[in-house]
């Protein structure tokens, strides 16, 4: 079958290539082809070839490539940090949310994600530059990327040894088939295109679609009463970049019932976060507003729309946190953004919730 001779001939540069263009963020299907591959060496290795050999040597080499396509954008993590997050999240379909899930992945394991990421669709090509950016050391990347590089690779060519008689029987149909295979998976990749797509608009559709802007949020800080601002980004966002709006409130939009339960519905409210088209602020102001709240919204551009506006932002320390050193300064910034709240005891009450959920303390907003 011409397959296995491409394979025999050509395998573990077929391999390289693409492990490494899929590392890069090409769209192309690594395992697959390591799936192939397996599938062929054992075909070959029941007529008499070798088996193992040839298995370990491919492996190899998808590591290999591997390794090397994900030093790119570890290099470029490394180097310009939160902007090389917000380059290759434009390369996933799924890139509203992918970085801000890697952020608490990472956060929670640091950089032995890498050991599983190829298994999770977006979380490896996210994951590696923000390895860079989070510091981590260059023999402890390579030695965990490769871990989990080989790890994946023996699960791809596991399945094609297994299951190689059903898989030659596929090939030789596809052989037979000709053109007509081609215009098959065509078909399907576009297929899978436009359902992520059509995933994808639904989902705006049910966001909230009101929006203020940077504008807008600094004429209202100058008024009575000054809007609540929170800033839902996650700890590891805040990390790679320490800044934040002044008077904003560290929030969680995964404890939003502690602050639907707890809190006054009648002042106005905005949201930032840092992920594309402002969803996961779109998605907390349109559970807000269904749990009552009257006024909320999300800030059109985030962080960056307002930097890029020229306004002051308020600085954090290397933990996240805002930079106050002096019992002034801490109540200079409370006074900035006052949260009220229904009562005294619901202001006890809320404030005790949220600092057991992971927020800051009142006198720290």
């Amino acid at each position: 079958m011409l397959l296995h001779q491409l394979v025999d001939r050509f395998g573990p540069a077929i391999v390289f290539i693409n492990v490494m263009g899929s590392a890069l963020g090409l769209p192309v299907p690594a395992m697959p082809t390591m799936i192939i591959v397996g599938a062929s060496i054992a075909l070959t290795a029941v007529n008499g070839g070798a088996f193992w050999s040839p298995l370990l040597g491919v492996l190899c080499v998808a590591v290999a490539g591997g390794v090397l396509g994900d030093l790119v954008w570890f290099q470029g993590g490394r180097r310009y940090g939160d902007k090389t997050l917000k380059t290759i999240c434009k390369l996933s379909l799924s890139r509203d949310t992918c970085v801000k899930k890697t952020e608490r992945f990472f956060g929670r394991w640091g950089v032995r994600v890498l050991l599983v990421a190829k298994f999770i669709p977006g979380l490896s090509l996210v994951s590696v530059p923000l390895a860079g950016a989070m510091g981590v050391k260059l023999r402890s990347f390579i030695a965990h990327d490769g871990a989990g590089i080989a790890l994946w690779g023996m699960v791809g060519l596991t399945v094609g040894v297994v299951f190689a008689a059903q898989l030659e029987m596929v090939f030789a149909m596809i052989s037979q088939l000709g053109r007509q295979a081609v215009m098959v998976l065509a078909v399907l990749l576009a297929i899978y295109v436009a359902y992520r797509w059509w995933r994808r608009r639904a989902l705006m559709a049910t966001l909230e679609k009101a929006r203020i802007s940077v504008d807008e949020l600094y004429a209202m800080m100058n008024d009575q009463p000054l809007p609540v601002i929170f800033d839902i980004r996650s700890p590891e966002k805040r990390m790679l970049d320490p800044f934040t709006i002044p008077g904003s409130m560290f929030a969680d939009e995964r404890d939003l019932a502690k602050i639907i339960e707890n809190y006054d519905k009648s002042r106005k409210v905005v949201i930032y976060c840092s992920c594309p088209n402002e969803v996961s602020a779109a998605w907390m102001a349109k559970t807000m507003r269904n749990a009552g709240f009257r006024d909320v919204v999300p800030l059109t551009g985030g962080l960056d729309a307002w930097r890029l506006a020229g306004f002051d932002v308020a600085t954090l320390t290397e933990f996240g946190e805002l930079a106050a050193t002096t019992p002034e300064e801490v109540a200079e910034m409370a006074a900035m953004c006052p949260w009220p709240v229904k009562s005294a005891a619901a202001s006890s009450a809320g404030s005790a919730s949220l600092h057991e959920a992971g927020f800051p303390h009142g006198d720290r907003a």
